[in-house]
């Protein structure tokens, strides 16, 4: 009888892979985050092809572009009918769970909704709004901080609030009556206002962990964090482990010198940490970074504990990044910038080479990687040819991880760059919102569409994305290179076509 297997997939929320790799410099001591990547390999340029929660995760899941999953931003739910690949494990007798932030579903339809049609047999779910499952426990498990956990609840304008429960409480009220009381909870960065073991956070480990003690055989566990989205809000008692003085000062904005269109709006008018307190945020974003690194221990001591980190495939990964005042900018959407769409990927399983890679790897290549290593059979479509003969092809757009992780060093046909997009933001629903950046291992070309204008960066000689080339003659015939294809990539991003409703490619 063969040992059951585990597949992990890590996940935080808006950690981008320079604030993991500042950390190291002497600003908070990472253990855990340590151990891993001494075990497994960690790809150095990941990206994240479309930088917003809803869109990535999708993406995540289902191995698929968001033009083909149709999550193209926050405010669609992903269609159950996609397939994703915790369906293929459990339909192959695999145990699922979810657990913490999913984020399949638009979070102001429901703080209650049903995860289990993508395919987990068990679902304790937890999100940005904060308020549902964890403030239940909460009140449930530690009613004295139950008003201090209410207190940090900022997404007040979800629906649910206004009749909430089996007692139909006006829970909105009670969460602005608790903010009064708990003032330091409002705002982009505070320390929370409750113990580490309260947290939201260590709610979520300890789901998690009770399903991986209580499993017997195969399983997968998404195990999925809300830091270190903002508001940046770690435990009191991590936020003296960061180094001050080796915080870093942010990258300058150097586009507010010579700004292209879509910078020249009110809303850039003045640079993030003109306006901020940047050093106050930049530490409790590291701090936040701590308390995961802590987090990420238990799990893996739990795994440990239960014989089940021999064959384990274990998968860290971040949604998206955060600008966190680099460039003068916060948060992430259509601002391309490293920071913002370059994330953490550290793979850890039996038989790999550790060490570091550099190839270009994106989020759908996760999927993908989970149907090789557990030989699960991924989703096809079926194409009818000019000779009426039928074949099936993948609808998957990512390809497995783990020939580079086992050490192949001239991967065939490797891809040579990765297609970013974004479309509506939380600021603005309309085409000035919407860009779309072609990352090679050297340049980023980005157009901002709706006029918007182009950026275009050698990273090699300009890590911090300060020079932007795009009227640099001498560099003219690369600029013109990335700009087709762009076009070209922006063109075929869906190819074969989305999944959703079709019958056979190339059919009548």
């Amino acid at each position: 009888m063969t040992a059951p297997r585990t597949v992990i997939l890590f996940m935080v929320d808006q950690l981008a892979a320079k604030w993991l790799e500042v950390a190291r410099q002497g600003i908070v001591d990472l253990p855990n985050f340590d151990a891993l990547q001494a075990e497994g390999v960690t790809f150095a340029n990941a990206f994240t092809t479309n930088p917003v929660c809803s869109p990535s995760r999708a993406s995540i899941a289902t191995g698929m572009s968001p033009s083909s999953h149709g999550v193209t931003e926050c405010g669609y739910d992903l269609d159950p009918a996609v397939p994703t690949f915790m369906r293929a494990l459990q339909a192959d007798g695999w145990r699922t769970g979810a657990f913490g932030k999913v984020h399949f579903v638009t979070q102001l339809e429901t703080l209650s909704p049903d995860y289990r049609p993508y395919g987990f047999d068990v679902v304790h779910n937890t999100e940005d709004a904060r308020a549902g499952a964890w403030t239940d426990w909460v009140r449930e498990r530690h009613p004295e901080h139950y008003e201090a956990a209410l207190s940090t609840v900022w997404m007040t304008m979800a629906p649910d609030l206004l009749d909430y429960g089996p007692d139909r409480e006006d829970l909105r009220a009670r969460i602005l009556d608790a903010q009064r009381r708990f003032p330091e909870s409002v705002g982009n960065a505070y320390e929370l206002p409750f113990p580490a073991e309260v947290s939201q956070t260590a709610w979520i480990t300890e789901r998690a962990c009770e399903f991986l003690r209580d499993a017997t055989g195969d399983v997968f566990a998404h195990i999925s964090y809300v830091q270190p989205h903002n508001p940046f809000a770690p435990p009191a008692e991590y936020v003296d482990r960061v180094e001050v003085t080796a915080i870093p000062d942010p990258a300058a904005a150097a586009w507010q010198d010579t700004p292209i269109p879509y910078y020249d709006q009110e809303r850039y008018a003045h640079a993030s940490y003109d306006v901020t307190d940047w050093r106050r945020e930049r530490r409790l974003y590291f701090a936040d970074i701590a308390h995961l690194d802590h987090e990420l221990g238990v799990v893996r001591q739990t795994l440990a504990d239960r014989g089940r980190l021999a064959d384990c495939l274990f998968i860290f990964t971040s949604d998206h990044g955060e600008m966190l005042h680099d460039q003068g900018l916060t948060g992430k959407w259509e601002r391309h910038y490293d920071p913002c769409i370059r994330v953490p990927m550290i793979l850890a399983a039996p038989g790999v080479r550790a060490g570091r890679r550099t190839e270009l790897v994106q989020h759908e290549d996760i999927a993908a990687t989970i149907y090789d290593w557990t030989g699960v059979r991924g989703p096809t479509v079926a194409v009818r040819h000019v000779d009426d003969s039928v074949t099936t092809q993948t609808l998957l757009h990512g390809d497995s991880l783990l020939p580079l992780a086992c050490g192949d060093t001239n991967p065939a046909g490797w891809r040579d760059g990765v297609l970013i997009q974004s479309n509506n933001s939380h600021f603005e629903a309309s085409p000035r919102s919407w860009a779309r950046s072609l990352r090679t291992e050297r340049y980023r070309f980005t157009r901002h569409l709706a006029g918007g204008g182009e950026q275009f960066f050698d990273l090699e000689a300009d890590p911090d994305e300060q020079h932007n080339l795009i009227n640099d003659q001498e560099l003219a015939g690369i600029r013109d290179d990335l700009r087709e294809r762009l076009a070209e990539r922006s063109v075929l991003d869906a190819y074969p076509t989305s999944p959703r409703g079709v019958f056979q490619l190339g059919t009548w």
